[in-house]
């Protein structure tokens, strides 16, 4: 399957203006001083009873085992199941493997609602717990809910502000596109991105705070603060940059993109969980037999600010911290990053554009250097000096249990070629913004780096 032909959106310059100058704005908002922001997280975390505990897969309520394949999955037939899957590919070291994945067929909504105060665009943002974070309340979209969720399958609590993006009329939509999850994790998993501006005016609950796109792009500077799903969705704010000085026109940047595409040779396909080699299940997991990449466990949550106050679920845990980085080099003073065309199982199609580098080094360590993935160990061993962003962040912690990658952005250093090796592609940001307002061509992990860029959390 080839890219569809992408046609540049027309961006509202007036739009992309309101968005640089919620940017600009730093420090203080309209409710809140960015110094204030911890404590005021803090407080919202003492009001309210959080608790995660591990325990063993028989303890789990709703879930099991199927008798026949294996697969873990819920008593309704709805949230998620745990299956198997068998990916061959042509990529190298690793030409096939098997793995558990989860499979979630059902489109969430990730939105964040939007409104002026004193002329400057805020963001409602609200102070979520989802037990795989480490910290376990983070930083959320306005409205972060599986379909299951806004439906009320479990039988919860409405989930506040779903209308605004759900019912037409109730807000204007700025950003809205359909993207990926993790596709080393889900099976072609997608959310639908949304940006939406309140008509009239909006009650405020005491979890949810309104902060400027600045304020958010100063707490992206802090270690685990800013969840993920919130900053795939900051990765679609209209941007008023376009294509013009990038190193390749958008045509010869899509057709890199497209032959990409073409020349993988990837077959994914689920097995019974239960059929799957070099994985082993325990009492209270499901292991690598060589103790690497992640394991499958089980844990018993309450959480009293939430739909359902307490349930219990399989999360994934990784093995080790991630690494994820942008390598970042200026032609003609137009700044621009290193694109890789990254094969993951769980994607819709072969491949999605990633990061420079996207690996835990644990994973690796064990193969000879020639081996081992272009620029990994470049970005490990990059000085200080030269690193532009750094901060440690979760990925999806409703579903994934300490899963925490130190993301960078890092100045290309001169033994990196300006004609970069085969799979890999220079791309101006403004490229990059263009093409996340279509789905499936960046994945979550460069989602979050771009989102930095247009928060003002780096400046290139």
């Amino acid at each position: 399957m080839t890219a569809p032909t992408l046609l540049r959106p027309r961006v509202d310059s007036g739009l992309a203006e309101r968005f640089a100058r919620s940017a600009a704005v730093r420090g203080v908002g309209t409710q809140l001083r960015t110094e204030d922001f911890a404590g005021w997280l803090a407080e919202r975390g003492r009001a309210h009873r959080f608790r995660v505990e591990r325990i063993a897969f028989a303890e789990l309520d709703g879930w099991s085992f199927q008798p026949d394949s294996g697969n873990l999955g819920h008593r309704s037939g709805r949230f998620f199941t745990v299956e198997g899957l068998h990916v061959t590919t042509d990529e190298q070291p690793f030409p096939q493997w098997q793995q558990p994945i989860i499979r979630q067929p059902e489109v969430g909504i990730l939105g964040i609602l939007v409104k002026e105060f004193d002329g400057v665009l805020h963001f409602l943002m609200q102070a979520k717990m989802e037990p795989g974070n480490a910290n376990l309340l983070q930083l959320s979209p306005t409205v972060q809910a599986t379909r299951s969720n806004y439906t009320k399958v479990h039988n919860g609590a409405d989930v506040r502000y779903i209308d605004y993006f759900r019912e037409p009329g109730r807000g204007r939509v700025l950003a809205d596109a359909l993207q990926s999850e993790h596709g080393s994790w889900f099976y072609r998993k997608s959310n639908r991105n949304m940006i939406v501006e309140a008509r009239g005016e909006v009650e405020l609950h005491e979890d949810f705070v309104w902060l400027t796109l600045g304020q958010i792009g100063e707490l992206l500077e802090r270690d685990d603060v800013v969840n993920m799903d919130s900053r795939t969705v900051l990765s679609c704010v209209p941007a008023g940059s376009d294509g013009t000085g990038a190193l390749d026109s958008d045509t010869e940047l899509l057709s890199w993109f497209t032959g990409e595409r073409s020349r993988h040779d990837v077959r994914a396909r689920t097995v019974p969980l239960n059929s799957i080699d070099d994985w082993v299940r325990g009492e209270q997991s499901i292991e690598h037999v060589h103790g690497r990449y992640f394991s499958v466990v089980a844990v018993a949550v309450q959480a009293d600010n939430r739909e359902v106050t307490g349930w219990t679920q399989p999360l994934f845990e990784p093995v080790g911290l991630g690494v994820t980085a942008f390598l970042l080099r200026h032609f003609d003073g137009v700044p621009h990053v290193l694109m890789h065309a990254r094969v993951e199982g769980g994607f819709v199609d072969t491949v999605e554009a990633g990061p420079t580098v996207q690996y835990t080094p644990a994973n690796y360590a064990a193969l000879p250097t020639e081996q081992r993935p272009p620029f990994l160990d470049l970005v490990l061993g990059t000085p200080a000096e030269n690193i532009r962003y750094e901060a440690v962040h979760s990925e999806e912690g409703g579903r994934f249990l300490n899963a925490r990658s130190r993301y960078l952005v890092v100045d290309a250093p001169k033994e990196v070629p300006d004609e970069p090796p085969p799979g890999y592609r220079w791309a101006s940001l403004g490229q990059l913004s263009s093409l996340v307002r279509h789905g499936h061509y960046l994945n979550v992990q460069a989602r979050t780096l771009l989102s930095l860029f247009h928060t003002g959390a780096v400046r290139p």
